[in-house]
């Protein structure tokens, strides 16, 4: 079966759009920042991609090895009819589900859910190569915004997977989690991945790599906003930061100016002084105990929880109340 049209919410317009209102709103806040939503152009996903290879970066590889140990019992537990990605780029962690459902359930309906077309474009094609019982529906849209463009009826699974809620500040998860279940029917299905809290030295080096990966994608930012906007930065100014906080148990991700520069974009004149640095990402780190209370102030009920061997990275299975 081949893949069905992709289904588009998100125009280029509107991605241009919200890059302005992210630049301008960011780069004239006290400290400045940008959302991490702007690496990811086709070089960024490339990046991105090299650094789950990494040997210091251990989500990708935590997070898949509680896939493939629990795949099949998740298709027992969810009965699923309907399997929903959210943020899917390649979908491949989510294949060690699609395997298990092709193995034991009677799964339907595949959805990745992305911001990029083409990325979209070409995994729905592999992955109705790869599965040709599915019925594989991608929707160009974003997660925070169009979870009501998902398809209705039938049991429901929806995959948050890759510790990504841990990019939203605490309110906006709030927020996200309670549109998640307004979208959802009693009795829905949600998976999420998210990272765990952990000794820092473990941490930091998955954010900051021995062979500079992480450097290059935090530079890319501005390397998008150059080309979009017109803008003057020059990405080699700035040197790539990771810094542990240990009061919210985050992450965050910074570029730090060399040296003072003026930089030009949006008909702004935006000053960096030698040292200021540059929010690019946060990436919130989870205990269990905090994870469930999320989600059950959000109309989540936890039903299975499962860790890697070594702990580093959890996986939650929650029923819509």
């Amino acid at each position: 079966m081949s893949a069905e049209p992709l289904e588009i919410y998100l125009e280029e317009q509107d991605l241009g759009r919200d890059l302005r209102e992210d630049v301008r709103f960011g780069l004239t806040a006290r400290p400045k920042w940008l959302p991490p939503k702007w690496f990811y152009d086709a070089r960024g996903s490339e990046l991105f991609e090299e650094i789950t290879r990494l040997p210091e970066y251990y989500p990708t590889r935590a997070e898949r090895a509680v896939l493939a140990e629990h795949a099949d019992e998740i298709v027992e537990l969810t009965g699923a009819k309907t399997l929903i990605e959210l943020g899917s780029g390649s979908s491949d962690k989510t294949r060690l589900l699609l395997d298990a459902f092709t193995r034991h359930g009677e799964l339907g309906t595949f959805v990745p859910l992305d911001v990029s077309v083409s990325a979209l474009r070409q995994s729905t094609r592999q992955i109705a190569a790869e599965y040709p019982g599915l019925r594989v529906r991608g929707i160009v849209g974003d997660f925070t915004r169009q979870l009501d463009r998902l398809p209705t009826g039938g049991r429901r699974l929806v995959v948050f997977l890759g510790g990504t809620i841990g990019n939203l500040l605490p309110v906006e998860r709030a927020e996200f989690l309670t549109a998640m279940r307004a979208a959802l029917e009693a009795g829905d299905w949600l998976l999420i991945g998210t990272d765990l809290v952990k000794d820092p030295e473990v941490i930091v080096p998955a954010y900051d790599d021995a062979a500079g990966v992480t450097a290059e994608f935090n530079r890319n930012v501005l390397r998008v906003i150059n080309r979009e906007l017109g803008a003057d930065f020059d990405p080699e100014a700035f040197t790539h930061v990771a810094v542990w906080d240990p009061e919210h148990e985050w992450i965050e991700m910074r570029l730090r100016a060399e040296h003072p520069m003026r930089v030009h974009v949006l008909g702004l004149d935006v000053e960096f002084a030698a040292g200021e640095e540059l929010r690019t990402e946060i990436s919130a780190k989870f205990r269990p105990e905090g994870a469930a209370a999320e989600l059950a102030d959000a109309g989540f009920e936890r039903q299975a929880y499962w860790t890697d061997p070594d702990g580093l990275f959890g996986v939650t299975l929650a029923r819509a109340d």
